[in-house]
């Protein structure tokens, strides 16, 4: 071997005689660190392709080796693969709880609520929907379901995963966690893949919301009402994650009913109890379909007249129509609206058996009318939310001489 590490071969003698004479060069496992250096970082793969391939010339032979490159890992290292499918599930309901915030909303709720709190039980995939003002109230409203659903089953929770937001790893949360023996489960820094099933339901409700929001062109400030609806009803839509059955039925054991389902933003006749009304005035009133009450059997409707909520059983629903909202009514109500029974004020309470609920009294509540003669709400049970559907449009303009919220259907 010569200084240059090169070999001469006396083909003449030795070899079948040749056209020219040529030199073969020795493999070192320098020779893999140093292809890969010339050909900008290529992965050793592409390397092995060239040389097997024979796609270019005077590539020497060598053994690609696949080497740690320092280079390489500080200008191209990527995260790992996150799994498709959980290795573990639940095998009752409150073995594990997921929790995400969402927010902040803009424009915020007619009574200020920026943000939503979603928790979704693993075993059943029901979710729960808290609207808050700021982040600071999560632990109150984590407390709230704790206590409800606690009662409700007769079971604790046992793991509660969230990310590593301050509203969930507050000193304050810990110890709470720590007295009542919850195991805290947080997600790496950056990886909320980690609480997929809270991140995705989130993106779900948004989604939904803006296509509710959208189909009846209803004022943006609507959406916290749109997302405890869609709440309420995802926890009735088929889910891969339990089979055969909606999670409310993973929940509650029981299948649940769907008679009080309309189409979100549609609109309605609500009777006026006689309580309220003289001899000559309208027994009906023009209001917005917008959920049901999670502690009173009854729908809410938002009266475009009075710019406020009221409950009631007795509505008549024209579900392929929307009220069209003219821009001075609009700024109105971006401005003034009162809703008097809002959702976040009324958290879920588990309603009495059916024998056991007494029907809406019409005009006895102080903040709440009642509708007309039509069909009887469903209980809702729980603080859930939505499905979005959609449905025609009607024409609804303004008669001359009315008031900017006085319509005429035609």
């Amino acid at each position: 071997m010569r200084s240059n590490r090169m070999f001469t071969v006396n083909t003449e003698t030795k070899c079948l005689e040749a056209a020219e004479k040529k030199c073969l060069q020795t493999t070192t496992d320098d020779l893999s660190k140093l292809w890969h250096q010339r050909y900008g970082h290529l992965s050793y793969k592409g390397l092995n392709t060239l040389h097997e391939k024979k796609m270019v010339q005077s590539m020497p032979n060598f053994k690609t080796e696949k080497l740690t490159c320092a280079d390489c890992l500080s200008g191209k290292q990527t995260r790992k693969a996150i799994p498709h499918h959980t290795s573990w599930r639940a095998n009752n309901v409150l073995e594990l709880v997921y929790a995400d915030l969402c927010g902040p909303i803009t424009p915020p709720s007619s009574s200020g609520k920026r943000y939503f709190l979603n928790i979704v039980d693993d075993f059943s995939r029901k979710g729960w929907l808290y609207l808050l003002s700021c982040k600071s109230e999560t632990f109150e409203h984590f407390k709230k379901f704790q206590n409800l659903v606690e009662n409700e089953t007769g079971m604790s929770i046992k793991c509660f995963r969230s990310d590593r937001g301050g509203e969930f790893n507050s000193a304050e949360f810990n110890a709470y966690c720590e007295e009542k023996g919850i195991k805290r489960q947080l997600t790496t820094a950056y990886t909320p893949q980690q609480n997929g099933v809270a991140e995705r339901r989130n993106r779900t409700i948004m989604n939904i919301v803006r296509s509710f929001l959208a189909a009846k062109k209803m004022p943006k400030l609507f959406w916290s009402e749109a997302a405890m609806w869609t709440c309420h009803v995802l926890n009735r839509c088929p889910t891969t994650a339990v089979e055969g059955i909606t999670p409310q039925e993973a929940w509650s054991k029981v299948k649940p009913s769907v008679d009080h389902f309309k189409v979100w933003g549609c609109l309605a006749h609500t009777h006026v109890p006689k309580e309220k009304r003289n001899k000559l005035d309208r027994r009906s009133t023009i209001c917005i379909f917008i959920g049901t009450c999670s502690n009173t059997k009854g729908y809410r409707m938002y009266d475009v007249e009075q710019k406020r909520v009221i409950i009631s059983r007795d509505v008549v629903f024209e579900e392929d129509k929307r009220w069209e909202w003219g821009s001075e009514h609009k700024k109105q109500v971006d401005n003034e609206l009162i809703l008097d029974d809002f959702y976040a004020e009324i958290q879920p309470v588990q309603p009495p058996p059916e024998e056991d609920q007494p029907e809406f009294d019409n005009g006895d509540e102080d903040d709440n009318h009642s509708n007309s003669t039509g069909e009887s709400a469903d209980n809702a049970a729980g603080n859930e939310g939505n499905s979005s559907s959609t449905s025609s449009e009607s024409n609804i303009s303004s008669s001359s001489g009315d008031s900017p919220v006085q319509r005429r259907i035609h």
